[in-house]
C-alpha cells in the first residue's frame, strides 16, 4: 500500500541514512546518476532465429540494464546481469573511471535478468565477493542450482538478501527498494526496484504480467517518482502470429498508453518505456508506433540515456 502521508511507495531503511540538503544534496546528485545499458527483451537485437527485417536490417540493442553510478563513493551497481554483460560492463568502465563495481541487483530468473553472472567466474574474470542482491527465490536457485551455485561456492559472488519493501542503504544518500510484482515467476519471485538519490527517485520495472493483475496501482508508482523505466515488451497483440501471446503476458504498450491518458502530462513525461522484444516497431524512433509514444507525452528508453539522481 501507498504511504498516507506522502503517497509514495514505502521505504523501511535496514540502516540509518543520513540526509542531505541544500548545496550538498544538488552536489551529490550530479555525482549519482543511472546509466541505461540496454533496453531490449531478454532476447536481445538482432534476435536469435528471427529472419524478419526487425533483426535483418543491422539494428543493435542490447537486453535491458541499468548501471546506477555513485561517484563520491567510488561504486556502481548493476541492475540485471544480462546476456550482454561484457559490453555492459566495458560501457561503465568508460561511463565511471575510478569506480568498482559494488554489486548486482536482479529482478527475477528469466534468461536475460542473470545469466551474465557466468562472467564473475573463474573462466573469465575470476570476481570475489561481489555482492548479488536477491530475493528469498532467486536466492534459493542460485544457490542450488548450476552452474550459478559454483560462483557462491568459489566466493566470486556473496548473494546479499532483500525483502520486499525494505530499503537497502548503498550511501548515506542512496537507497534501493524492491517490490513485488505479479510475473511468470517458475524459478523466482519477481520484482522492481525504486532508486533514491540524493535529489532524484527512479524505477526500475522491465517484466510485469499485466498492470491489472498487480495489487498496488502503476498510477501510483509513476506519481511516487522521477522517472519511470517501465515494462514495453510488445506494442500490441500482432506481433508474434503463430504464438498464444497469453502465455507470455506483458503490459502491451498501446494498452499502457490508453490508461496513462488519465495521468497529467508532468506525470506522462516520466514513463521511459523498456525491455523492448525485437518485434517492438517502438524501437524504430520513426515508426508510427514510437510516434505514438511521443503523442502520448511518454519515451522509448534509448541505450546510453543518463538520469541524474
Amino acid at each position: 500500500m501507498l504511504c498516507a502521508m506522502c503517497g509514495r511507495f514505502p521505504i523501511l531503511t535496514v540502516c540509518l541514512v543520513a540526509s542531505l540538503s541544500g548545496a550538498a544534496g544538488a552536489h551529490a546528485a550530479e555525482r549519482v546518476r543511472l546509466v541505461v545499458l540496454g533496453i531490449a527483451q531478454d532476447g536481445g537485437v538482432p534476435h536469435a532465429g528471427c529472419t524478419r527485417a526487425c533483426c535483418t536490417g543491422g539494428r543493435r540493442e542490447r537486453v535491458v540494464s541499468l548501471g546506477l553510478v555513485d561517484e563520491a563513493a567510488k561504486r556502481w551497481w548493476l541492475f540485471e546481469a544480462t546476456p550482454d554483460f561484457p559490453g555492459q560492463w566495458r560501457r561503465m568502465q568508460a561511463e565511471a573511471p575510478g569506480c568498482t563495481l559494488a554489486g548486482v541487483f536482479l529482478t527475477h530468473a528469466h534468461i536475460g535478468h542473470y545469466t551474465g553472472l557466468v562472467h564473475l567466474g573463474r573462466e573469465v574474470m575470476g570476481a570475489r565477493g561481489v555482492p548479488v542482491f536477491a530475493m528469498p527465490r532467486m536466492r534459493a536457485f542460485l544457490e542450488t542450482n548450476g552452474p550459478w551455485d559454483q560462483l557462491v561456492e568459489l566466493g566470486n559472488v556473496g548473494i546479499e538478501p532483500l525483502a520486499a519493501d525494505l530499503a537497502v542503504a548503498l550511501s548515506p544518500h542512496l537507497t534501493v527498494t524492491p517490490f513485488l510484482v505479479p510475473h511468470r515467476d517458475e524459478y523466482s519471485e519477481t520484482v522492481g526496484f525504486v532508486i533514491e538519490g540524493p535529489a532524484r527517485r527512479a524505477a526500475f520495472l522491465p517484466d510485469i504480467d499485466k498492470w491489472e493483475r498487480w495489487d498496488r496501482p502503476v498510477e501510483d508508482l509513476i506519481r511516487g517518482v522521477d522517472v519511470a523505466y517501465l515494462d514495453a515488451t510488445f506494442f500490441d497483440g500482432s506481433e508474434l502470429p503463430g504464438r498464444d501471446i497469453r502465455q507470455i503476458p506483458h503490459p502491451l504498450v498501446a494498452e499502457s498508453l490508453a490508461r496513462f491518458e488519465a495521468l497529467s502530462a508532468a506525470e506522462r513525461a516520466r514513463v521511459r518505456f523498456i525491455h523492448l522484444n525485437h518485434t517492438n516497431a517502438a524501437l524504430d524512433p520513426d515508426s508510427d508506433a514510437a510516434r505514438r509514444v511521443r503523442a502520448a507525452g511518454c519515451t522509448i528508453a534509448r541505450e546510453g540515456e543518463v538520469v541524474g539522481l
